[in-house]
């Protein structure tokens, strides 16, 4: 018979041997654990992490989720490992994180392939220099990349290099440079038969390039948030043989100082769509202080609507075109300080045709130059400076 007693005790025993298992099995996991090290990476935009490279004191380590795939001293390895673990034959995008800081040397690259998603949490600086088509991140003949975040230092030849690339998204990408070559370079020329299709820069902020802050070459269906641009070398966002783009804002300081390039320049039969110009590049607003020019269209360019221009104290004309087809400047409204708004032509080329200035203050003895004629030219709610037509 059991007594009450006993049948009372038998929930107390338990709980007792429940409490000492519990104790046996955290020790024994304390004496087998492996020694401690940085834990895989976590992302810091709140993103679903597939691989990782985690700086842990002087080492970094390669990670496919939870397991370690490399350890050892260079920043750049583990990152390529850790881009190289991601699965085989994806067909949707997988992210690689880089937790930390450190530095690669500019004759070297970040490969990524299709499907890849970078986000780099520290800063990648970028050492020496380079030649040929090396870049802080690069990318050839891929589908859906996307860089989510990338703060890059120092001389790359190109911090951002994509050639013959579809459907790439920079999302927030800062350059602060010290020399070097392009800040973004988007191209098609590893096959120039079809276009790079379906690009999207949301935020670039360049400083100290030694060329352009952002450029393209041969792109078809293009958008841009912001551009930022700051005593770089030559224009602050180019577009060459590009056609059907959206851009928000173009902020230039002293881009191209002492140069022909300008805050924004189209050229090379940008906006041409086969033997046409329809309206098919538009900005919302071009700011340019300082530097070579604000706004340049050239080489047989058009297509071309920019709403709102704010330029003041351009080395050059605050505005060039020449040799370019339906152009509207300040649809909305405009300032220009000093200089001449130019509108020329080469004789090598056909002549400016169906060009708009509307809406624009002129001060600071800034004009309004013709030379040679413009055909079917419109110049409407122009004021405070001359108009010199041919």
């Amino acid at each position: 018979m059991v007594t009450p007693l006993a049948r009372a005790d038998r929930p107390v025993r338990a709980a007792l041997l429940a409490g000492l298992t519990a104790t046996a099995l955290a020790v024994a996991a304390l004496v087998t654990a492996p020694p401690g090290h940085a834990a895989p990476g976590t992302s810091c935009t709140g993103s679903t992490v597939h691989g990782s490279a985690v700086q842990d004191g002087s080492t970094w380590r390669a990670y496919r989720g939870s397991r370690e795939l490399w350890s050892g001293s260079d920043m750049l390895t583990a990152i390529n490992t850790a881009i190289g673990g991601l699965d085989a034959g994806r067909t949707s995008k997988q992210r690689v994180v880089v937790n930390g800081s450190g530095t690669m040397s500019a004759n070297a690259r970040i490969t990524l392939p299709s499907f890849t998603t970078l986000e780099s949490c520290g800063t990648i600086h970028v050492a020496g220099s380079g030649s040929g088509n090396v870049a802080g991140v690069y990318m050839r003949g891929a589908t859906d990349i996307e860089v989510a975040r990338l703060y890059l230092t120092g001389t790359p030849v190109y911090g951002i290099f994509a050639r013959n690339v579809d459907n790439l998204r920079l999302r927030d990408v800062d350059m602060r440079l010290s020399g070097g070559g392009i800040g973004v370079r988007v191209d098609n020329l590893g096959d120039t038969s079809r276009y790079a299709r379906n690009i999207t820069i949301d935020r670039a902020y360049v400083s100290g390039a030694g060329s352009h802050a952002v450029e393209t070459y041969g792109v078809d269906g293009l958008t841009v948030g912001t551009v930022t641009a700051r005593d770089v070398g030559e224009s602050g966002l180019l577009l060459n043989a590009t056609i059907n783009a959206s851009v928000g804002t173009v902020d230039a300081q002293d881009a191209g100082s002492g140069t022909g390039y300008a805050a924004f320049r189209i050229a090379n039969r940008a906006g041409r769509v086969g033997s046409s110009y329809p309206t098919n590049i538009t900005v919302g607003t071009v700011k340019a202080s300082g530097g070579g020019r604000g706004v340049f269209c050239v080489s047989e360019s058009g297509g071309l609507r920019i709403n709102r221009v704010e330029i003041s104290r351009t080395g050059n004309n605050p505005v060039l075109i020449e040799n370019c087809t339906n152009v509207t400047l300040a649809a909305t409204s405009g300032t220009v300080v000093g200089g001449d708004v130019r509108l020329a032509a080469r004789s090598t080329m056909p002549a400016n045709r169906d060009i708009a200035i509307r809406n624009l203050a002129l001060s600071g003895g800034a004009r309004v130059v013709e030379n040679p004629c413009t055909v079917n030219l419109t110049i409407a709610n122009v004021t405070g400076g001359s108009i010199v037509r041919c």
